[in-house]
């Protein structure tokens, strides 16, 4: 097999590719422990948003993965980077509670926000929380998406995430959204720099084709695409992104490096 030899570090995407839901994928844990005891550095990359930077690694080492919290890097923890970098922000959170845990920091406010960040709410979307999002983004508000995720895969079938959520505000309130996650080349970069690697050093573990292996290829890594999670042969045959390798599972992947 011909094997990705000059690879030299791993992002790994987490839900879809080394569990689904509360259930590890079959042989997930013992290959990403081969590969990081050959000394590769791993980074695991997430635009997971309901979870906590804290509460994220305990699920991660409850099912079994032994990974630092300094190894993971999700979209809530690239988001809180850049609001820091803004002078004094006022926020309106529409995260879920135990993200917002993370952003106690900020003045926050319903009414006079000037960031708008968003990210996985669940049921909590509403027509009229739609219209108030509408009504502070054409009095001059800004929106941040934690990402633009179209799907995701659960235990019980594919559901849709928020990206629709954001194309609606985006297309009645003629602002553009800020995209903080997956694919911004920026949360690329942000991990690439964490692991002191080039982009063309580095590959990409996931199971969308488009925001993992197409976002990944965009920044200069090379995207590697799972058969598990969201991975949809139709869907993945119609999109223009053709991703360096594709395989069953991670657990394929020491092979794949030759590890």
């Amino acid at each position: 097999m011909y094997t990705l030899s000059t690879i030299k570090g791993i992002l790994f995407d987490l839900d879809g590719v080394l569990y689904i839901d509360s259930h590890a994928i079959d042989g997930a844990v013992e290959a990403v422990m081969r590969i990081r005891a050959s000394g590769m550095p791993c980074r695991f990359v997430t635009n997971t948003s309901t979870l906590s930077l804290v509460s994220l690694q305990q699920k991660i080492n409850t099912l079994g993965f032994s990974i630092p919290t300094n190894e993971i890097i999700s979209a809530p923890q690239a988001t809180l980077l850049f609001l820091k970098s803004q002078h004094d922000p006022v926020c309106r959170l529409l995260l879920a509670d135990d993200v917002k845990k993370d952003f106690k920091e900020f003045h926050l406010s319903d009414t006079a926000a000037n960031y708008i960040v968003i990210g996985d709410i669940g049921d909590a979307w509403s027509y009229q929380l739609l219209n108030e999002v509408f009504n502070s983004l054409i009095q001059g508000a800004k929106l941040i998406a934690v990402h633009k995720n179209r799907f995701w895969q659960t235990e019980n079938g594919l559901q849709m995430d928020i990206g629709g959520f954001i194309d609606a505000l985006e297309y009645a309130s003629g602002v553009k959204a800020m995209i903080i996650g997956k694919p911004s080349p920026d949360f690329f970069q942000i991990a690439l720099d964490d692991m002191g690697l080039s982009s063309s050093e580095v590959a990409i573990v996931g199971d969308d084709i488009d925001v993992d292996v197409g976002g990944g290829q965009q920044a200069g890594l090379k995207g590697i695409l799972v058969r598990t999670g969201k991975y949809r042969q139709n869907y993945a045959e119609a999109s223009a992104v053709k991703p360096d390798f594709i395989i069953d599972s991670v657990v394929e992947l020491p092979e794949v490096l030759g590890i």
